[in-house]
């Protein structure tokens, strides 16, 4: 965008690369440029206002000013290296370094890659670019770059996931998620539930629903887990929502934070946004959107800001059960290990019938353990209804 630009809510102005992914960075007010404050290329702290508009209450231009700002994954915490306080999710915290990149006026070429090309000795002016108006962008260059032999080590560059050949991780993210997690361990008092489900019915209703779908439009039983806990954080808006200032905040719309292992390493949550009010396919739909663009590296801000309740299901990696950490400022947070037949009574029989573990990790400074018991049992209930969902 440029000054004197009209935008509207939801546009995207920038797009913001930090260690974990390049986040697109929307309008949330209808407004006119009237500041560009920081450049392409540009390397600022989270929290730094990257523009200036004039906006109204009723959604015309007017001479009330507000900026937009470079914002960090709060839903997983401010990535921080020294102790926190709870921030409200959509208040800016300081965070490692995130570079905003994009193509340079005039350059033709991004930044990024250009200290790329620079650093592994490629021509950057013999390359043809496949970014915004043909600018020369990371992709390029990585692809240039591709065949590497076997066991070749790059000096690490900042925002990319390189190890040496001591297998001593430089990451940055695994040094944001260890800040997180450590921050989450000290300052939340976790408490952790356990529940066997038995899956039957809902397995069967998804393929039931399979048989008329094509392949891509084909329900996983994520969707249904999902789809369940989303209704029943709804029912139960104690663990849905923040710990901030002392104090629960219960959020009204249920934003499902997703744990998404990605390919190179590390972890990242973005949520779906009003996924208890998503049908069970439409939440599919978002789920295949949402993590196909997370291992892209290509989210929007407002997925990676204000996820209500995480849920992680790690059953594909053969785990039984899971002891989940919460993601401050947030609550709770749900897991799911394997789906496995075992052994269940059902008229005085013993037969086999598949079932999953489902656990939660709850702040106990929000609840205790006898609502997040009925929580669980919520959940159980609405999945021997899935056609109710």
């Amino acid at each position: 965008v440029g000054v004197g630009d009209i935008v509207h809510r939801g546009d995207i102005m920038a797009v913001v690369k930090t260690e974990k992914s390049d986040i697109d960075v929307e309008v949330w007010d209808t407004g006119t440029v009237t500041e560009i404050l920081v450049q392409p290329g540009e390397e600022v702290p989270v929290g730094r206002p990257l523009a200036r508009l004039s906006v109204s209450g009723d959604g015309e231009p007017d001479e009330s000013e507000t900026t937009v700002a470079a914002s960090p994954e709060v839903s997983q915490g401010p990535l921080t290296d020294d102790d926190a306080t709870p921030v409200d999710p959509r208040t800016p915290v300081p965070a490692p370094e995130p570079l905003v990149t994009g193509a340079a006026v005039g350059t033709g070429a991004s930044p990024l890659a250009r200290r790329l090309a620079r650093e592994q000795g490629i021509d950057i002016t013999a390359l043809t670019g496949s970014g915004p108006g043909g600018a020369i962008v990371e992709r390029d260059i990585v692809q240039r770059s591709a065949p590497l032999a076997a066991g070749t080590w790059r000096k690490p560059v900042a925002g990319r996931r390189t190890a040496p050949p001591t297998g001593r991780s430089t990451d940055a993210m695994r040094r944001a998620i260890g800040n997180l997690m450590s921050r989450s361990k000290r300052e939340i008092p976790h408490y952790y539930l356990r529940a066997e489900i038995d899956l039957e019915a809902a397995l069967q209703w998804a393929e039931q629903e399979n048989t008329t779908r094509l392949v891509q439009e084909r329900i996983l039983p994520a969707a249904v887990l999902l789809k369940a806990v989303a209704v029943a954080a709804a029912k139960y808006p104690q663990f849905n929502g923040f710990w901030i200032d002392d104090e629960l905040q219960q959020s009204n719309d249920v934003h499902l934070g997703v744990a998404v292992s990605l390919r190179g390493g590390g972890l990242i949550a973005p949520a779906i946004h009003d996924a208890n009010e998503l049908s069970v396919a439409e939440l599919m739909a978002g789920l295949r959107d949402l993590v196909g663009r997370a291992r892209q590296g290509r989210l929007r801000g407002s997925e990676m800001s204000d996820s209500t309740i995480t849920v992680t299901n790690l059953g594909d990696r053969g785990v039984d059960v899971v002891h989940g950490v919460i993601y401050p400022p947030q609550v709770a947070l749900v897991g799911f290990g394997k789906t496995a037949k075992r052994p269940a009574v059902i008229d005085d029989r013993v037969v086999p019938r598949r079932q999953v573990t489902i656990s939660l990790a709850a702040d106990h400074r929000a609840t205790d353990g006898a609502l997040g018991a009925r929580f669980l049992n919520t959940i159980d209930q609405l999945l021997q209804k899935p056609e109710e969902l």
